[in-house]
């Protein structure tokens, strides 16, 4: 679905740009040291935007200190306080997200759209399934797609109606079936960029599952602009897992890609402590091409045959496996080291 672009810091999206991948730090805003930190790690893992909760004036007055040391465009999480929105802008945020239905008064939202509007700062009209408007719950029947898409759509059109257009709309359920379903409904009704997540999908498991499911309906439908999964847990699993979707579904190239075989009664290393190790190290390896990591000897060279390299385990030994021809034999506790090595020297 083609939107028109938005520009977030040195960021686009929407117009058939790549989809971007953010994050929302968990530590303390006002704590400007562990922030960056979090900020810092998230970056290097390929987190393309970062959101930061703002819910007092030092949260607030904390962001300039905070874009002075990152690399990453920052967004100002707000709820309620229509004074916050104005000074996160005037501290350097490069998109507000708020829902004008919190925000109070016509007055108070026209203050942040015209404080957004000098600076050219796009906002994000976010609604979320917990806080649908009493009215459409009551007109729909209870929280549905439609009456997520009704709110997403009059909370846009109060801010469009102020003369001002540099948005982004996200709309998020917990429930997969739901969101999915609002975001196709929405997808035919506006041109503003969409920002995709399943909200409060959960922990690190069941969060992970829900997200995949959801996002891989949505955006193969060629719906959204940029992404985020939300999951109870360390903010890097949710840049992990962001990526490892988009690579998925194609949207994304650049990164090893581990495969691995389910455990059978075959089996005789510790393979799934093996596929974990291999999976950790070569998270910091610029490489584009597929990992195989396979725990039988006798089926281990044909299993890895697509892949680019790999490494199969037997009784205490294993075989280091390139586009599928066996190159070395060795000790099971030499695997690891030799496929690093392997790829820290990659010719292809």
């Amino acid at each position: 679905m083609r939107t028109k672009t938005v520009k977030i810091g040195d960021r686009v999206i929407g117009g058939g740009n790549p989809i971007l991948i953010q994050s929302m730090t968990n530590t303390k805003t006002e704590n400007v040291e562990d922030t960056v930190a979090q900020i810092q790690a998230l970056t290097a893992a390929g987190c393309d935007i970062i959101r930061c909760a703002v819910p007092t004036l030092e949260a607030a007055k904390a962001l300039r200190l905070i874009k002075d040391r990152i690399e990453i465009p920052l967004v100002a999480d707000i709820h309620f306080d229509y004074k916050l929105a104005i000074a996160a802008m005037e501290n350097g945020a490069d998109k507000v997200r708020i829902n004008p239905g919190n925000i109070g008064s016509e007055d108070r939202v026209r203050a942040v759209v015209d404080c957004a509007k000098e600076r050219g700062i796009p906002l994000r009209v976010g609604v979320n399934s917990g806080s649908l408007e009493k009215d459409l719950v009551a007109k729909y029947g209870g929280v549905t797609a439609g009456g997520l898409v009704e709110s997403a759509l009059h909370q846009a059109a109060i801010i469009e109606d102020m003369g001002y257009d540099n948005l982004v709309i996200s709309i998020k359920s917990s429930d997969v079936m739901m969101c999915a379903k609002a975001h196709e409904l929405i997808a035919e009704k506006t041109d503003h960029p969409l920002h995709v997540g399943i909200t409060e999908a959960g922990t690190l498991y069941s969060g992970n599952i829900k997200s995949a499911v959801g996002l891989g309906i949505i955006l193969y439908q060629g719906i959204g602009d940029t992404i985020r999964v939300s999951l109870t847990g360390d903010p890097l699993e949710e840049v992990k897992s962001a990526k490892r979707i988009l690579k998925t579904l194609g949207l994304r190239k650049g990164g090893i890609e581990v495969v691995s075989c389910p455990t059978c009664g075959r089996t005789q290393i510790d393979l799934i402590g093996l596929a974990n190790k291999v999976e950790t190290m070569v998270q910091d390896i610029p490489l584009d091409i597929k990992v195989a990591v396979m725990g039988c000897v006798v089926n281990g060279p044909g299993e890895a045959r697509e892949a680019d390299i790999g490494i199969a385990g037997g009784k205490g030994e294993g075989l280091l496996i390139k586009k599928g021809e066996i190159i070395r034999k060795m000790p099971e506790d030499q695997l690891l080291d030799a496929l690093r090595e392997e790829l820290l020297n990659w010719k292809g």
